[in-house]
């Protein structure tokens, strides 16, 4: 393995874009740290020390952010403004029959859309990075736990100057991000979420280890290795649909003739389904967190009721709304990106067709069976793997970040496979060796 990482940096092109794209992760790592301007530095690291856990919405965009967003630096907002366009951007789709005529027109009609997201994108950070400062100005961001002022200034100029600076680092992280795409290895954004995750790991561990009994580090390694190992089997697993194109004569030349297959994924909605769960259970308690007591001091009865069931991962109601959650955004998700209909039409075009079922409807009818029935299996599979790391806090008390589980997992693993792939292709063209034998 060594070996054939030494063999991709000897190969000249392969080595340029392995330092090229190292040296804008370091970038944004960087720019991780750096603080916006009228942020008390001092008093944010005070409260990080003091917080023992975030949750909601903030655990997800901190850690998509590798922890920029509670130290409110400037890429504070990470690559969640632009996952968030990304994906309205895609569910429009079903919406706006423009979007639709886009996505079928080819390159042309993608570069469209990717512009459409990157207006999102900035509108979105604008939004978010007003409500972070709004909650922050407010001495929520840390909870109960630190009631030190975070910000040196709360005039508007002063709140107007973080919104801005805050905003133009989310641009400056989508640029990061292509420029990888572009010049570099793999999927820029990806590995940009990659890199915010992989960041948090060792914190994560070391807290554990001073934490509690080296017996429960042992254990909490070797769950995260079985953990790994089962979802690069899932990710890896996929339903192959056979597909046979009939014989055409174009001119002279005869095409087709070719048996090919469907690959449909096990998880074919990613891990989408549980930012979509994790952003629905915050929003109750978003609304609870801006109701204000009356005159007596006392809370209206909902806020208590969500206060108690909704705000905490280990309580069994929140982790079962989770987790039905889940699995119903994961059909919604593959119904809207698997088009059986789509994928019929597009058979019977070129002269493709599934032994032994007819063209048309029955085709359709059968693509709609088997996508619906392996959805299934991973529906269920993502609210469990979802599920470890409030299990894990019910379980030893570690912190909600708890690496081996939920969205970390999914991406960390997800994304490797991806860049791995694509080294190995790139190593194949040159050397006729991959980086795996």
């Amino acid at each position: 393995m060594f070996q054939a990482i030494a063999r991709a940096f000897r190969t000249p092109d392969l080595r340029n874009k392995l330092a090229f794209t190292l040296g804008i992760i370091a970038i944004f790592r960087l720019g991780s740290f750096i603080p916006a301007p009228n942020v008390d530095y001092s008093n944010v690291q005070q409260c990080l020390t003091q917080s023992q856990q975030t949750s909601g919405l903030y655990e997800l965009v901190n850690l998509f952010s590798g922890g920029a967003l509670l130290q409110l630096s400037i890429f504070a907002l990470g690559i969640m403004p632009y996952i968030t366009a990304s994906i309205i951007t895609q569910l429009l789709r079903v919406v706006i029959p423009r979007f639709e005529t886009l996505h079928k027109e080819g390159p042309q009609g993608q570069a469209k859309l990717t512009q459409y997201t990157r207006y999102l994108t900035i509108a979105l950070g604008l939004l978010q990075s007003t409500t972070l400062i709004a909650v922050a100005r407010q001495g929520a961001l840390f909870g109960a736990d630190c009631t030190l002022p975070i910000l040196v200034d709360n005039g508007p100029l002063a709140i107007t100057l973080m919104v801005m600076t805050m905003t133009a680092g989310t641009g400056l992280i989508m640029w990061l991000g292509e420029l990888i795409t572009e010049r570099g290895v793999g999927n820029g954004m990806s590995l940009l979420i990659f890199t915010s995750i992989a960041s948090s790991f060792p914190s994560s561990l070391l807290e554990i280890l001073q934490t509690r009994t080296i017996e429960i580090f042992v254990i909490v390694m070797a769950v995260g290795f079985v953990v790994v190992g089962l979802v690069v089997l899932v990710e890896q697993s996929q339903r192959r649909i056979p597909v046979q194109y009939a014989k055409r004569m174009v001119g002279r030349k005869e095409y087709g003739g070719q048996a090919t297959y469907i690959p449909v994924k096990v998880n074919t909605a990613g891990v989408i389904p549980v930012i979509f769960a994790s952003s629905m259970l915050y929003l109750p308690a978003l609304l609870a967190q801006f109701n204000q007591p009356d005159a007596n001091g006392q809370v209206a009865g909902w806020v208590t009721w969500i206060s108690t069931y909704l705000t905490s991962g280990d309580n069994p109601l929140y982790m079962a709304l989770y987790f039905a959650l889940i699995l119903g955004f994961t059909y919604f998700y593959v119904a809207i990106t698997l088009n059986p209909e789509e994928i019929s039409d597009n058979m019977k075009r070129y002269g493709g067709f599934i032994p032994g079922i007819r063209a048309g409807r029955p085709t359709t009818e059968y693509l709609e069976y088997v996508i619906s029935r392996i959805t299934f299996p991973g529906a269920i599979y993502l609210g469990l793997i979802a599920l470890i790391p409030l299990v894990a806090f019910s379980a030893i008390g570690t912190n909600s970040n708890f690496p081996f589980g939920g969205t970390s997992i999914l991406i960390i693993v997800g994304v490797g496979l991806d860049t791995v792939k694509q080294i190995n292709a790139q190593m194949q063209q040159r050397n006729y060796e991959g980086l795996l034998k």
